[in-house]
């Protein structure tokens, strides 16, 4: 935010995790798991919501954030329909979600620079994904659930390693100038 810009964030990367996380707490509270398996979700997605609208406002797009706000409230609406909808979105949200890592790195490998990602963020999401494989395995032990966490975990990984490695690179380039 200090930097007034969304260098190296993707947009539809956000866009796509912002799916992936409604989907996911939807899901969750649509089968009455315990609030601490997706506590941290509502969190996430207002996070992701408030980091919407400031890249919008920094590429002076702010006027869209209206539609995403209607197609994300009718979207998370639609789901809790029928059951079938619901089992549908949740298994292909681990796509939905894979593709928003997937576009963040084609980002990163695009402009060869780290930007305004924090590389801080994505350790900890690393660090969160490999402690929800454990707590979803001793209190659900839901299986779509615990592979959803396994490859973003993986995934997350890879954009964490991508980041620091960019970020080296820039670091080692100002000191020789």
């Amino acid at each position: 935010m200090r930097a007034k810009s969304s260098a190296g964030v993707s947009l539809n990367s956000l866009f796509l995790e912002l799916i992936g996380f409604i989907v996911f707490v939807t899901y969750q509270m649509y089968y009455d798991y315990p609030p601490p398996t997706y506590l941290e979700y509502p969190i996430l997605i207002a996070q992701d919501a408030i980091l919407l609208l400031l890249i919008l406002h920094y590429n002076g797009r702010l006027w869209q954030g209206l539609p995403y706000t209607l197609l994300f409230v009718g979207g998370w609406r639609l789901l809790t329909v029928e059951k079938w909808i619901v089992d549908l979105a949740m298994s292909l949200c681990t796509f939905i979600s894979a593709a928003s890592k997937f576009a963040q790195l084609q980002s990163l490998w695009r402009t060869k620079d780290a930007g305004q990602i924090s590389a801080l963020s994505w350790g900890l999401a690393t660090y969160t994904g490999t402690a929800r494989i454990y707590t979803t395995m001793a209190t659900t032990g839901d299986a779509l659930v615990v592979v959803r966490f396994v490859a973003m975990t993986l995934l997350n990984m890879w954009v964490l390693l991508t980041v620091l490695n960019y970020q080296r690179r820039a670091g080692g380039s100002k000191k020789q100038d």
